[in-house]
């Protein structure tokens, strides 16, 4: 391994450790540091030998934090893992981290939290806000009309 690898990979080693990554992330910064090619795929592979670089933990700790923290639906999840070069194995055990129950009540509470500060006196209105609502932050059509159709 030569100099310039050995720094990369010190440099790279301190960047993953900060928070999460992806290879996408890491080969964009290696870039940035001149460091492309074979070296970069090196650098990579000594990544991930170490453990400092996993898609897999970085998809689900990226799922599970949008979900509790923003209250994301899992189709925002999987468009935004995507955008990331997330894909296959990777995504599915993400989404899978994200339990069905919390699933729907998370976007119950978000509904009637919503609900709570629309004004206006038609039903037909207020449900078209709260299903457009939803989609955006994510959530699939078919529950969303199942939650607002149990109310």
């Amino acid at each position: 391994m030569t100099d310039l690898i050995k720094e990369a990979v010190r440099k790279a080693a301190m960047f993953c450790a900060y928070q999460e990554r992806t290879q996408q992330e890491v080969r964009e910064r290696l870039k940035e540091w001149d460091v492309v090619g074979d070296d970069a795929e090196e650098v990579i592979s000594e990544l991930i030998q170490q453990n400092y670089l996993n898609e897999e933990r970085f998809a689900k700790t990226f799922a599970g934090g949008k979900f509790r923290v923003k209250s994301w639906g899992k189709r925002k999840i999987k468009q935004h893992l995507q955008q990331r070069g997330i894909s296959g194995y990777n995504l599915d055990q993400a989404l899978k981290e994200i339990a069905q129950d919390d699933y729907r009540q998370v976007l119950t509470t978000l509904l009637d939290k919503k609900r709570q500060s629309i004004r206006d006196d038609n039903p037909l209105v207020v449900k078209q806000k709260l299903v457009r609502y939803a989609l955006s932050k994510g959530y699939e059509s078919d529950l969303i009309f199942s939650v607002l159709g149990e109310e």
